[in-house]
């Protein structure tokens, strides 16, 4: 008989692995019991309900992530100066040590975070603002310091655009590690992924604001 531990592992990793393929929506508790080999008093008994579940799978890595993320971040904020592509690779490492954590690490991680904003699981984004909101607040701090003229709507889109671009990125690493391979004869591999994403980021979010845009916002003011 499988003790508490190996029961709750069994049913992260199950729940791990059909949420990250089908998303949240779409994988039921009963799909998930039957991957994991246990009945569905297991799952009440240690997550009460998918949402706890959901948040439990998520906290495996971001518990892993978002300390060494607010190390980073914290060390890049006692420098006087700093471009906004320093503040992207201090995101570097700690995505990059998901992969020594657990298999795939930071392609698994990076679906499970894209797979929270297109199933519109609005209490994921209130767990994560909430439980690691020290680490954010650092990011958005270096940001600004790195883009003072940025307004705060348009730090909003320009950091939800970015959030995209990575969550897709880091989401279809192999598939686009295969690709410059095939077409390229490149041999990619997570960290080269990152370093070629950053400047593309970092120019994104530096960019001239349209001045229509500034126009609506003086108006609207």
């Amino acid at each position: 008989m499988a003790g508490k531990g190996e029961t709750k592992s069994r049913i992260l990793d199950a729940a791990e692995l059909l949420f990250a393929e089908h998303g949240f929506n779409e994988t039921s508790l009963r799909t998930i019991t039957s991957k994991a080999g246990v009945n569905l008093a297991s799952v009440n008994y240690h997550y009460g309900d998918k949402k706890t579940l959901v948040r439990a799978v998520l906290s495996r890595y971001l518990d892993v992530f978002m300390p060494a993320l607010e190390g980073e971040l914290e060390r890049l904020l006692t420098r006087d100066d700093f471009t906004m592509e320093d503040v992207f690779q201090c995101g570097k490492s700690p995505l990059v040590s998901l992969d020594s954590y657990r298999t795939n690490g930071a392609t698994v991680f990076m679906s499970l975070l894209g797979r929270g904003y297109t199933d519109v699981q609005g209490h994921l984004r209130w767990f994560i603002t909430n439980r690691y909101k020290t680490v954010l607040s650092l990011f958005v701090q270096a940001v600004c310091r790195a883009n003072p003229s940025l307004d705060p709507e348009t730090l909003f889109w320009r950091l939800h655009f970015t959030l995209g671009a990575v969550v897709f990125t880091m989401a279809s690493s192999t598939a686009l590690c295969e690709i410059a391979e095939n077409d390229f004869s490149s041999q990619v591999k997570t960290e080269d992924l990152i370093d070629r994403l950053v400047p593309y980021l970092a120019a994104g979010v530096a960019a001239p604001i349209e001045p229509s845009l500034f126009l609506v916002k003086q108006v609207q003011n």
